[in-house]
């Protein structure tokens, strides 16, 4: 092992405010203390729930901070007590951990690890930082901050991939394709003969239906305004869409009639719309159906149908898509690494990071699924 003594100084993406436009900036970043490792970020992507904590959402603590929990990188530094990486390997940053012996890892019932849990308050497990500019500290968006051309991580929220993976396909899978994957394969655990219903068909909706082909379910319906993403779904492996534009009716009757009137066996909430949270549950079985609630919304309280869930269906909520980061992600990308998901579908479209601000306008383009930022 190897300790840099100094800071780097670099150029990182930085929000300064709630609302405010991200600015390339130069910054240090400082080297890693025990336990943490310094990554040189080749690769990251952006996610909505970026876009969303720059506007304020809940799960963003403060400002300023760097944003990024996407993306995949090389061990520049080690820290002392590292013990599982070296400098040159290749790691995927994660906003949860995976200790393996506290009574949550234990139980095989959840992926939010006691010890290494889901942080939003912007800091290092010991609740300092490692970036600074302009003499103010930088928060880490979800310890990852990976919008930076060096981030500092705690060696348990890292993941070590094979060196020769494609390096966009692994900012996919470092949050949305994987929580999609593992919202069907995990959370729901969908059965085989199924059926399906994915509301939004962005990166975490089409891996959800690429998680339910994967489990043989038989019908999979995506529902999404967006006309563009019909053949993106079917490429994952949808059988049907739903455009709601095209219907007075509401969607969750629009599954209905697709699903033999009674509705799905899982449904997939994608995108963080308060409504549809709703609509998803409504959308399943009386009595058996289990809807999977995904998205981040923009509040932390939302209103939802009482009647549809009394009437025995199942809302359960999911971080990561209950994966656990070293059992289960290392999967999904050894599945990546061996081509098994079209994730070449995902990638519409590519900024250097000297032109971030770039990324946003293109997020709103009706054939963009995935802004892959180089780094």
């Amino acid at each position: 092992m190897s300790t840099s003594q100094g800071a780097i100084t670099c150029k990182a993406a930085v929000c300064w405010g709630l609302g405010m436009t991200v600015k390339l900036e130069e910054i240090q970043v400082d080297p890693p203390k025990s336990g943490e490792v310094r990554v040189k970020m080749l690769c990251a992507s952006i996610c909505h729930t970026d876009v969303s904590g720059i506007q304020g959402s809940p799960y963003v603590n403060g400002f300023p901070l760097v944003p990024g929990h996407e993306g995949v990188g090389v061990v520049e530094t080690v820290g002392d007590e590292v013990k599982n990486l070296k400098e040159g390997d290749m790691v995927i940053p994660t906003y949860i951990g995976e200790c393996g012996h506290c009574r949550n890892c234990v139980s095989g019932k959840t992926n939010l690890c006691l010890t290494y849990p889901f942080r939003i308050t912007g800091f290092m497990p010991d609740n300092t930082s490692r970036m600074s500019c302009r003499g103010k500290k930088l928060q880490h968006t979800w310890t990852c901050a990976t919008w930076s051309e060096y981030t500092v991580v705690n060696a348990n929220y890292l993941l070590k991939v094979d060196p020769g993976i494609n390096l966009a396909h692994a900012s996919f899978i470092s949050c949305g394709f994987s929580t999609g994957y593992g919202a069907a394969w995990k959370e729901a655990q969908v059965e085989s003969g199924s059926s399906v219903a994915v509301f939004g068909l962005g990166a975490v909706g089409l891996g959800a239906i690429s998680g339910a082909k994967m489990l043989g379910a038989t019908k999979i319906i995506g529902v999404d305004t967006n006309e563009m993403k019909r053949e993106k779904g079917k490429a994952f492996g949808m059988t049907d869409f739903i455009n709601p534009q095209d219907s007075d009716k509401p969607p969750s009757e629009l599954v209905k009639e697709l699903s033999d009137g009674f509705g799905v066996d899982f449904s997939f909430e994608c995108t963080g719309v308060p409504s549809l949270i709703s609509e998803s549950l409504a959308a399943t079985n009386m009595g058996t159906g289990k809807a999977i609630t995904i998205g981040a919304p923009n509040e932390p309280i939302v209103p939802f149908n009482h009647t549809a869930i009394l009437a025995g269906r199942t809302l359960k909520g999911s971080v990561f898509g209950g994966l656990k980061t070293m059992s289960d992600l290392s999967i999904v990308a050894d599945k990546c690494q061996k081509e098994e998901f079209p994730l070449q579908e995902l990638f519409t479209h590519e900024v250097p990071l000297t032109d971030i601000s770039k990324a946003f306008d293109l997020l709103k383009e009706p054939n963009c699924v995935k802004v892959v930022i180089k780094i």
